[in-house]
């Protein structure tokens, strides 16, 4: 099977049990402290007095309700485990259902239920599951990255479509998929010749009609299908038939990229399952409102950072002297240049040296990046790697040139050469970080920097800044792909 086998651990998803009884005994104890906690709180004296035995009752049942609600909202299904915001979601929407029975129910029975307890004790219940469920998940990423807990996929489609999405499961390991063979028209099946086939060091398991036999072969947990005109509806039907004997899951990859899954929806029309998806809002209420978001978060950063600010500005001026604020022109959304502020992280005159460096170029496409750029100043050095030259773009941000959030903010020369679906980037402001930020910096190339900066002007939301809000600073803590 090569390299790319499933171990006892992933084969037959034996890590999906147990974690999902590490999440119930979790959402038990979340449940069980705040409902006893609200207890002690309310009956300060002494929990044994007969009025207190309800609210005892009371908090021994309300664990395990909340654990069926948390069940019943779907929060433990396999496919939300690990990845995504939906398995967070429902936690929350489960919690919204508890209240709501709490109240519904001591209203019922004629309880008089204590207003603090049905206002304080929900809310903490949700917060410390949601807590908890984080906790369980960074571990299983941490399992991943050493290989374990993962789902054995076939992938069926062309060599050049099953060779990309091989290359971003092993990018983005957390998401727990594993390619452990591929399945190819006949016509590359047969062409191949001699001796054992491999796509991206995957074995070729045989051609399409043959995707259920291997995915049984080798253990599979899923079968991925891509776009391809041999896998129609009737194929797929087939296929999907073949795959509930063995109870392996099947996923479709839509030939529409970058495009989340909130965009997207199925709708039935003459029996046929159409897949509609929606325009990106780029303007509307919801831009309105990460413009209010950006300018109030960026203010009170602002605020709050201005100590910080001064103690950096002695820093810099007392290397060789020069400002310590840096201005460069940038280009911002629809291709509007604009200034933006950064603190002087290189040498006085660096960009006249550019062009003398530029051989010495380490990024493929228009960037230039150099991992010991010798115009970088020591203490420029230290800034870079925690992202503080950044800080200033807070008074962009401000004056609504930037965002907290969006793409990189490019150089005018650099959009000089763009193509035209690169310009699709500037629909939307830059900003201070993003996808780019969380997933790389630096490191990326620059037809993955232009894809994570596209993949985000496409389905954009406040959701998703903050998310991405929350994973800089791990980001900017591990400091890699900085300099």
């Amino acid at each position: 099977m090569g390299a790319e086998g499933l171990d006892t651990e992933a084969r037959g998803r034996s890590w999906t049990r147990p974690y999902v009884a590490g999440l119930v005994a979790l959402d038990l104890i979340a449940a069980a402290v705040p409902a006893f906690g609200g207890t002690v709180v309310r009956f300060q004296d002494s929990v044994w007095v007969p009025e207190a035995v309800p609210y005892l009752q009371l908090s021994l049942l309300l664990p395990v309700v909340w654990v069926v609600f948390v069940w019943l909202g779907g929060a433990y299904e396999r496919r939300f485990l690990g990845v995504g915001t939906e398995e967070y979601r429902r936690v929350a929407v489960a919690g919204v259902f508890l209240a709501a029975s709490l109240a519904i129910s001591a209203y019922a029975v004629a309880f008089d239920l204590s207003r603090w307890y049905a206002l304080a004790v929900p809310p903490l219940i949700v917060t410390a599951s949601l807590a908890l469920h984080y906790a369980r998940r960074k571990a299983l990423h941490r399992r991943r990255r050493s290989g374990r807990c993962m789902s054995g996929v076939v992938v069926v489609g062309y060599r050049c479509a099953a060779r990309d999405l091989i290359r971003r499961f092993r990018g983005e390991i957390y998401h727990g998929m594993r390619v452990v063979g591929v399945c190819l028209p006949s016509g590359e099946v047969a062409s191949h010749g001699r001796g054992p086939d491999t796509v991206e060091g995957c074995p070729v398991l045989g051609s399409f009609e043959e995707a259920a036999d291997a995915a049984s072969l080798v253990g599979a947990d899923t079968v991925a299908v891509l776009a391809c005109p041999e896998m129609d509806g009737v194929e797929l039907r087939r296929l999907a038939w073949a795959l509930e004997k063995t109870g392996t899951d099947l996923i479709v990859a839509s030939a529409l990229m970058e495009v989340a899954g909130p965009r997207t929806s199925i709708r039935p029309v003459a029996g046929l399952p159409l897949l509609h998806v929606e325009h990106p809002e780029l303007e509307g209420g919801r831009r309105l409102l990460k413009g209010a978001f950006d300018r109030c978060a960026a203010a009170l950063a602002l605020a709050l950072l201005s100590p910080l600010f001064l103690v950096l500005t002695v820093l810099i001026r007392s290397e060789g002297g020069g400002p310590a604020l840096f201005a460069q022109t940038r280009v911002g959304r629809g291709g509007d240049e604009f200034t933006v502020y950064k603190f002087r992280t290189m040498v006085v005159g660096a960009d006249a040296l550019k062009e003398m460096l530029r051989p010495r170029n380490e990024h493929d496409g228009v960037l230039f990046k150099m991992r010991r750029d010798p115009r970088v100043t020591s203490v420029g050095a230290w800034l870079r790697r925690y992202s503080l030259d950044e800080l200033p773009q807070l008074v962009n941000v401000v004056r609504g040139e930037m965002s907290l959030v969006g793409p990189r903010p490019p150089l005018p020369e650099e959009v000089a050469q763009y193509g035209h679906d690169v310009r699709r980037r500037l629909v939307v402001k830059p900003g201070m970080t993003g996808l780019w930020q969380v997933s790389g910096r630096s490191d990326l190339s620059w037809e993955e920097s232009v894809r994570l900066d596209l993949r985000y002007v496409e389905n954009w939301s406040l959701t998703l800044d903050i998310q991405i809000l929350w994973k800089t600073w791990s980001a900017v803590i591990r400091g890699a792909g900085a300099y």
